[in-house]
């Protein structure tokens, strides 16, 4: 049967500027994450220079305090979340057999809106300075404005969060409708992939913690551009409350950051093992566990202001709660490793890594769960060194793994190995190098957020050795960079199934064709492709006839909406409401034009499937 809507078909850059295809705006996600993970890399090299030797002055005062604040916000919420997301765009659809995501036009926006609030968060350092009053922009601090300067910092860190935060939010609800919605037959919730399960607990987490983060950013604008008082304790303000409303954010953010990787650790695992997962019904429990016990220990990041100690001791008890769930997927990855067919590709040498480093996280965790020893070790080194071993030690560990697991389905091309191997160790050996020091130093007592330290009284050392291991992480990154640019200018050479796999995407072509699979695949257990294999099938058995895919057009209102977006933001931290006015108006522009024109996107008719010669 044909269909009259006519395809529309662009190339180049403007196929990319105007892609609803969930696999493109992955690798858009991945591309615009990779260049603000090297911004902040370059920040926290700068940060370790300056931290060399005692009593420097490279990098000093407010320039210092910029650096870490800009470090912190870029790592957190430019960096790991979209590659987070550029993994759950390019596998997730693929994983649960779907064609597409829920909602394309609405991803899209996701990740322009998100793009448009880091490029004005950085825009900073080249307007009258970038935000120098932390990542957690803590009040008092945050909320100082004197007329008397053009100081806008803090404003670029207001306005590029809810910019980039709103983004985030309609993509994690896209997710959720996507993986509630769009299974494939028989991908029951317990037949899932766990890289879905922790995709699909991520996005719940996402919709509940996102509007904590967007109301106190949005009461913080209203201090700063319009005399605002509520965190302002001459007015009558709180400044404790910005602490509350950032932490019941900040602390599922945390787990918003980290789950995913368990994900990702528990599908390399399970494939470079040749065993199914370990435990597989209490891995998922344990991940939903984890999700729900995260909102109930934020006050472990404010032990210290005076909340009393029936409170602390609830929070603290809460904290150590959550050892429980992940010490059941720590056992349940060992015990998937123990007895199976383990092959060290360098996917699997990142995914083992992970396991133990993460546990030295998650153990300085437990200790500063404890309100009294917390007393201590609060704005010490020893919380810097805790931190990273969560976040470099666990996620980014875990990004780079599923990086050389994934490239090959995303990119169609292998990454080299042997430069794998050397990015591995120069990485892993240097993360140690810089974080395990830090430990010590912030028990010897030296503060962070600081920009020097005096000599002659035991610190030498351990940051010297801590600033040797960043330059060797960097320089690991860089070789990963070479690897990625050396490979991308060979032929695509990826056959579908690379590593042996166990889930869906890998029963298809690499890369993917743009409708994913030419027909629904059919699930009849955990593992659906592991299963037809052992089968003896060669292929998915399909759940329905080969038939006319219908598939969403291209549509540039994205990105116009995003800039429209991004100048209001300009306009209003310049007190120039013509400029907001004209951006607001190209917003609605742009949800006018949406609304009243009725897209029926295009069909690709059975003969073109054909005529293409890709297989099922």
């Amino acid at each position: 049967m044909a269909h009259s809507h006519k395809a529309k078909h662009y190339t180049g850059l403007m196929d990319w500027l105007t892609t609803v295809d969930h696999k493109k705006i992955g690798i858009l996600y991945l591309i615009a994450g990779g260049l603000f993970f090297l911004m902040g890399g370059v920040e926290a090299i700068l940060i370790r220079i300056q931290l060399l030797y005692p009593d420097q002055k490279i990098f000093i005062g407010d320039t210092f305090n910029a650096l870490t604040t800009m470090h912190g916000t870029t790592m957190i919420f430019f960096a790991a979340m979209p590659i987070i997301f550029a993994f759950m765009n390019a596998v997730v659809p693929l994983q649960i057999g779907a064609r597409d995501v829920a909602f394309p036009f609405v991803n899209a926006l996701g990740f322009w809106l998100f793009f448009f609030g880091g490029v004005m968060l950085n825009t900073s350092w080249f307007l009258g300075g970038a935000p120098a009053a932390g990542w957690t922009a803590y009040s008092p601090l945050a909320s100082i404005v004197d007329p008397t300067i053009s100081y806008h910092g803090v404003d670029f860190y207001v306005l590029g969060l809810q910019i980039a935060g709103l983004g985030t939010l309609i993509g994690g609800i896209n997710f959720l409708v996507t993986i509630i919605n769009m299974r494939a037959p028989g991908m029951t919730y317990m037949r899932m992939p766990l890289f879905t399960w922790t995709a699909f607990i991520t996005s719940a987490l996402i919709l509940f913690a996102f509007p904590a983060i967007t109301v106190g950013l949005v009461e913080l604008m209203f201090d700063r551009l319009f005399g605002g008082a509520f965190f302002d304790v001459a007015k009558g303000g709180n400044a404790v409350l910005w602490e509350h409303l950032f932490w019941i954010f900040g602390h599922p953010e945390v787990y918003i950051l980290i789950l995913p990787a368990f994900g990702i650790i528990s599908e390399i695992v399970s494939t470079f093992s040749k065993k199914r997962l370990f435990g597989y019904s209490s891995m998922v429990f344990a991940t939903a566990l984890i999700g729900f016990l995260g909102f109930m220990v934020w006050v472990h990041h404010m032990f210290t202001t005076g909340i009393g100690p029936v409170g602390n001791a609830i929070f603290s008890i809460a904290t150590m709660a959550i050892a429980v769930p992940t010490g059941v997927k720590i056992f349940n990855w060992l015990f998937t490793l123990w007895g199976g067919q383990i092959r060290f590709t360098t996917a699997n040498i990142f995914a083992t890594a992970f396991i133990p480093t993460f546990v030295m996280g998650g153990t300085t965790g437990v200790m500063l769960a404890v309100p009294a020893a917390d007393f201590q070790y609060h704005d010490t080194y020893f919380v810097v060194a805790h931190f990273h071993y969560v976040i470099v030690g666990g996620l980014v560990l875990g990004l780079f793994a599923g990086a050389y697991y994934w490239w090959p389905k995303m990119f169609g091309r292998m990454l080299n190995e042997t430069l794998g191997k050397i990015h591995f160790w120069t990485f892993f050996i240097g993360f140690h190098m810089t974080f395990f020091p830090q430990h010590f130093l912030g028990l010897m007592g030296m503060p962070r957020r600081v920009f020097t330290y005096q000599p002659g009284v035991g610190l030498e050392e351990g940051n010297f050795i801590s600033t040797i291991g960043a330059f060797l992480m960097g320089i690991g990154t860089i070789v990963f960079l070479i690897n990625t640019i050396s490979t991308a200018r060979l032929p695509k050479n990826a056959p579908a199934d690379p590593w042996d796999g166990r889930t869906l995407e890998w029963a298809i072509p690499s890369p993917p064709p743009e409708y994913n699979f030419k027909q629904t695949p059919l699930v009849r257990g955990l593992d659906p492709l592991w299963k037809e294999k052992m089968a003896g099938n060669k292929e998915m058995t399909p759940a329905e006839p080969i038939g006319s895919i219908h598939m969403p057009s291209p549509s540039i209102l994205p990105l116009i909406f995003s800039i429209g977006f991004f100048i209001a933001g300009f306009g209003f931290m310049y007190h120039t409401y013509v400029v907001s006015v004209i951006g607001i108006a190209i917003m609605l522009l742009c949800m006018l034009l949406r609304s009243v024109y009725d897209d029926h996107g295009y069909h690709i008719e059975p003969e073109e499937l054909n005529d293409k010669g890709v297989k099922a």
